[in-house]
């Protein structure tokens, strides 16, 4: 178990916290996090894409549970970039779809922190 499943912070903050970064890093395509955060990330938004390559109705559905409504007035939303540009991006790729780059740690507590961006 990695180190932010075991935090003491409650399940629906550690939901909430993956789903909102999962959203940003779809629709911003490169994050700067934590290390631990970009970790988790990394299985989430796997799962994203593998919906996405699937291109049904059932697969959309699981998507829109899981994504984040960002700007409602937004010309392209998180989940028809995901279904368009990221799925054909990825078509051929079996996974492996982010890249996590080393940072200086953080100047206030000295976390270790990283740049999450897709390949």
């Amino acid at each position: 178990m990695s180190y932010i499943q075991k935090r003491g912070k409650n399940t629906a903050w550690r939901t909430a916290l993956m789903r909102n970064l999962t959203t940003e890093l779809i629709v911003s395509e490169r994050l700067e996090i934590t290390e631990t955060r970009a970790k988790e990330l990394r299985t989430h938004f796997d799962k994203m894409i593998t919906l996405a390559k699937r291109q049904d109705l059932h697969a959309r559905r699981q998507a829109v549970a899981w994504l984040r409504d960002i700007d409602a007035n937004a010309k392209e939303t998180a989940l028809h970039k995901l279904f368009t540009d990221l799925a054909k991006r990825f078509k051929n790729r079996n996974g492996g779809y982010t890249r996590i780059l080393k940072l200086d740690n953080r100047r206030g507590d000295n976390a270790p922190m990283v740049i999450i961006e897709l390949v």
